[in-house]
């Protein structure tokens, strides 16, 4: 597919810039108008194109700081997560293609090392900037290399997970030569939450410290030339004073790493200062920045920081969000089916509550915690956290509903095994954005849930088909006669239902349902990709005069084997279809069933093929793995024009 090249006007000075050594060649004087051509830039294309917004405005001054003080790509740059990238991408060569930034073909909206040599490592998922940097930096002490910096760029949302810690201990025992930046905007996507968040704020709030660090850190500057034993003392002072005014050490210099900050992160020729200084100073060293997550942008200053950091398409005059209207009531999100259903369940069970890892908005509890706020619980970005936080809950007769997406589901998955399912300990998981999820690409897409829990003992794996089924098996994880760990799967986006707010009814645990009779081919389908099927079906029967078997199998553990026995025994040939990884999930599953069993139909199993996919419309995807309506009917047509099973076609010329 071809991507229209749509020109976007850079200003005077950055249209000059096509690298950072591009950028080398102003002086420092130039640089505010520099941040602020770069800030118009982004302002413009994302308006227009999409993507995440407020995080990259945000490091506009500290995006040009460092590839100015810095000599990328040699020195290693590592952004957490990614969102904030879109400078360091224009900056580094992409100004000319940042367009196709999130589209089809296009440019990642994330680092990406085979994109670009200053993508020093791929992210999308937060927290793991200063593990890869550190390990960047005992390469560079192994290889006798001694001139190379290493800088991990993480924000204080970021801060909170588990890794983070792990990685800033490891560094400071290792005395690496190792810069750490922490991009302390007080936001990831939700409000920042959390002891740390409060610590910071400390930090950065006390009039005193700041103005009495500014006098040490000019007097450790003139100190230099004096040697290591003034350092020495300056440093001691420094610390006296933090101990002092904050009543408590600084925490990242009891890693032993040595703290500069706070400082502005708007101030872009402070910032080089600053880096300058500090450039040199060997072993780990922290320096804190406040930015403001959306400066520059009035309406996104001003507004809901939440709706800011991806807000869509706008008018940038007006900061009107543009929506498309659609001609008639369109069904719900998933995500606010459950966020209504779990507070509707709430309401009739005192011991239902909610847990997310910093993800209330994306995936709706925050209508819960808006509801009954003292059993909602957002543990900030701490997956693993969140799972084990929900089987303590479990092991005292509460039921948590821990709503994780799938794709950061992947970082709790020992905590799954070890602490709930090991203990046969009733959490209910609801795994949000299932499946390919579109712009975001192969670190968000939902893919592997199927597979990874499926082969855990205890564990239920259910996957709804549309709005009501989501309601049911919600309803149902919650009864008494339910006593494991059950998972519920679902996709990012809308469901097919306009009237879907049904009284609950229970489904039996481990079986499917028939959707449609049919001849010769039947297809087994689990989660919303069953509409696909029942869209492909009805093109298949009303132009074709085909007809073909459907079966919604909702459980992919408990599997039904009576509705497998009954499929078998009647269909020459079934198809198995998910939108999920084509290795151990339902088609495995169904694999393994009929050699158990000793049955010799044919099987072809569709899913997402043994790669990772990359961005793009999610309809995109679909029809690229191959499993798009239109794909499903091409395969239908192919199979039935085969030789092999010619005797299946109907009067019908094809």
């Amino acid at each position: 597919m071809q991507i229209a090249n749509h020109l976007f006007k850079s200003g005077e000075k950055l249209s000059k810039i096509n690298s950072p050594d591009d950028l080398k060649t102003f002086s420092i004087e130039d640089l505010p108008e520099i941040s602020k051509e770069l800030r118009e830039f982004i302002i413009d294309v994302v308006s227009v194109k999409g993507g995440h917004f407020g995080a990259s405005l945000g490091v506009v001054e500290l995006t040009v700081a460092l590839h100015y003080v810095f000599n990328t790509p040699y020195d290693l740059l590592v952004w957490d997560v990614g969102h904030q990238a879109y400078g360091h991408k224009i900056l580094t060569g992409r100004r000319d293609v940042f367009h196709t930034n999130r589209k089809y073909k296009g440019i990642s909206g994330f680092p990406k090392r085979s994109e670009s040599i200053y993508d020093t490592f791929g992210v999308g998922h937060s927290s793991t900037s200063i593990g890869a940097a550190l390990g960047m930096s005992v390469a560079s002490q192994l290889s006798g290399i001694k001139d190379k910096h290493h800088i991990a760029v993480i924000g204080d949302g970021a801060m909170t997970a588990g890794m983070a810690f792990e990685a800033l201990n490891h560094a400071g025992h290792l005395n690496a030569n190792l810069l750490v930046i922490l991009n302390d905007n007080q936001m990831s996507i939700d409000p920042n939450v959390g002891a740390l968040k409060d610590y910071l704020l400390d930090i950065s709030t006390s009039y005193t410290y700041n103005k009495l660090k500014d006098e040490i850190w000019n007097w450790l500057g003139k100190l230099k030339k004096l040697g290591p034993i003034a350092q020495d003392i300056a440093s001691k002072v420094e610390n006296a004073i933090k101990v002092s005014l904050l009543k408590q050490s600084n925490l990242f210099e009891s890693l032993n790493f040595r703290y500069f900050g706070p400082v502005d992160g708007h101030d872009v020729v402070r910032l080089v200062q600053v880096l300058n200084d500090i450039k040199h100073i060997q072993g780990p060293k922290l320096l804190h920045v406040l930015p403001k997550k959306g400066k520059g942008y009035k309406f996104s200053e001003e507004g809901d920081e939440t709706l800011w950091h991806a807000p869509g398409l706008f008018n940038k005059e007006t900061g009107e969000l543009i929506k498309i209207v659609p001609p008639q009531k369109q069904p719900p999100k998933y995500q606010d089916v459950f966020g209504y259903t779990i507070v509707e369940l709430a309401e009739k069970n005192p011991k239902i509550v909610g847990i997310t890892p910093a993800m209330p908005t994306g995936c709706s509890l925050n209508i819960m915690m808006k509801a009954m706020p003292e059993r909602a619980f957002d543990v900030g970005i701490a997956e693993q956290h969140a799972v084990t936080f929900s089987a303590g809950l479990a092991t005292q007769g509460y039921i948590p509903f821990c709503n994780i997406y799938s794709s950061f589901m992947q970082r709790a998955y020992d905590q799954v095994i070890h602490d709930v399912a090991l203990q046969k300990l009733k959490v209910i998981f609801c795994l949000d954005r299932g499946g390919l999820v579109g712009a975001d690409g192969p670190t968000h897409h939902g893919a592997f849930d199927l597979a990874y829990f499926r082969c855990i003992p205890n564990m239920i794996v259910s996957a709804p088909m549309n709005e009501i089924e989501l309601r049911n098996l919600m309803y149902t994880a919650t009864l008494d006669d339910v006593q494991q760990p059950f998972s519920i799967r679902y996709p990012r986006g809308n469901g097919v239902m306009v009237d879907w707010k049904k009284p609950f009814e229970k489904i039996e645990i481990g079986k499917g349902r028939k959707l449609k009779d049919g001849e010769k081919i039947c297809f087994l389908s689990i989660g919303h990709i069953g509409n696909f099927v029942t869209e492909a079906i009805k093109e298949l029967e009303e132009k074709y005069h085909l007809l073909i078997g459907h079966y919604d199998m909702r459980f992919l553990k408990p599997i039904d084997e009576e509705l497998l026995h009954e499929v078998m025994n009647k269909y020459p040939t079934i198809i198995t279809i998910e939108d999920g990884t084509i290795i151990g999930g339902l088609g495995s599953a169904v694999l393994e069933f009929m050699a158990d069993h000793k049955y010799k139909n044919d099987l072809i199993r569709m899913g997402v093929p043994d790669q990772f996919i990359e961005h793009g419309e999610p309809m995109e995807l679909y029809e690229e793995c191959g499993i798009s309506p239109n794909k499903i009917v091409e395969r239908v047509l192919e199979l039935i024009n085969t030789s092999a099973i010619s005797s299946i076609k109907t009067s019908v010329k094809l």
